[in-house]
């Protein structure tokens, strides 16, 4: 089981999501990802800088960690040619240290562009075709592509890493395992859920065995404070994926999470200085079948330098010990 640090593109700056990078990798988190937003979930974070300019200066700011998006959605705000492009770029700074994390996306991000925001199953057709676009740019050589949403003509990257760069893609259910597990080296999910796992294995064929989740906690020396910051800052994720993947700004998760309770929160996220409850947390992603877990702390700008000796000194040894 490897863990990882989320660089919550919503929460922080582009300096201090630097400085994060290198405090993470100096802490021993064995990956990194970042998430890839035009808007915050909420006004209270407050933050969305360009993920990619960010990723570049994160390259040079670590030495050893791999580095993933987390997820970068190719379909409407970036078409798939330029993602490769990117993403190939990024593998070249990091020295192949790049994990192309993508998906199907939410409202929040793409209506940006004014192509408008179109039903799940939609979306689902579009990746799948950015993830055929993607693999050929990889591939090398010249790609012609005409699609039912896409069109690609005579593409070719220039610059290629030596390691062709993995793509992990996230699903949420049936539809979405059957559509991407074969195209994908690895599955992204937010859910600790076995089935999806299964499902998974099954679909892939043993070819993408990898599973990468994702856990939010809110560490703090008080445990209240820690459950006000959580409800503030995180009651959005009280949504789930359906509604949160529909949502247009952060005005209507402002809305639709108006009467979210601090102790709602702190139910299903752990608050607070005790290390104990994040392991028990997270142990519900490895033993669903998970193989690696990015934690997310709530506004870490609050005490970067106390968050990062946590994790040093109690929350990784924890929880290597207990997924051991």
């Amino acid at each position: 089981m490897r863990f990882g640090c989320t660089l919550m593109t919503e929460q922080s700056g582009p300096r201090e999501l630097v400085a994060q990078a290198a405090a993470a990798e100096r802490a021993g988190f064995d990956f990194e990802v970042m998430s890839d937003h035009y808007f915050p979930w909420l006004q209270e974070q407050g933050y969305a800088p360009y993920a990619w300019s960010v990723l570049g200066a994160v390259t040079q700011a670590t030495e050893q960690v791999e580095l993933m998006t987390y997820v970068t959605a190719p379909i409407i705000r970036y078409h798939p040619a330029v993602v490769a492009q990117k993403a190939a770029t990024v593998g070249l700074l990091s020295g192949d240290r790049f994990v192309l994390g993508v998906g199907s996306g939410e409202n929040l991000n793409e209506h940006v562009v004014g192509r408008g925001w179109p039903p799940v199953n939609v979306r689902h057709e579009m990746l799948t075709e950015a993830l055929h676009i993607i693999g050929a740019l990889f591939d090398g050589g010249h790609v012609d592509y005409a699609g039912k949403h896409y069109r690609v003509d005579s593409a070719k990257l220039w610059d290629l890493p030596s390691q062709r760069v993995p793509v992990a893609t996230a699903v949420s259910g049936a539809q979405s395992v059957r559509r991407f597990a074969e195209l994908s080296d690895a599955m992204i999910a937010v859910e600790p859920s076995t089935r999806l796992c299964a499902q998974w294995d099954r679909a892939a064929a043993g070819g993408a065995p990898r599973k990468i989740g994702q856990l939010p906690i809110a560490w703090a020396a008080d445990r209240d404070a820690a459950v006000e910051r959580a409800r503030q800052q995180f009651r959005w994720f009280a949504g789930g994926w359906k509604v949160n993947s529909e949502l247009p700004g952060p005005a209507a998760f402002a809305a639709a999470t108006e009467f979210v309770r601090s102790a709602d929160v702190a139910d299903s996220i752990p608050c607070g200085p005790d290390v104990a409850p994040i392991v028990e947390a997270a142990a519900a992603f490895w033993k669903a079948g998970f193989t690696d877990l990015a934690v997310v702390q709530i506004d870490v700008d609050a005490d970067p330098r106390g968050f990062f000796g946590f994790a040093e000194r109690e929350l990784l040894p924890a929880l290597r010990e207990a997924a051991a």
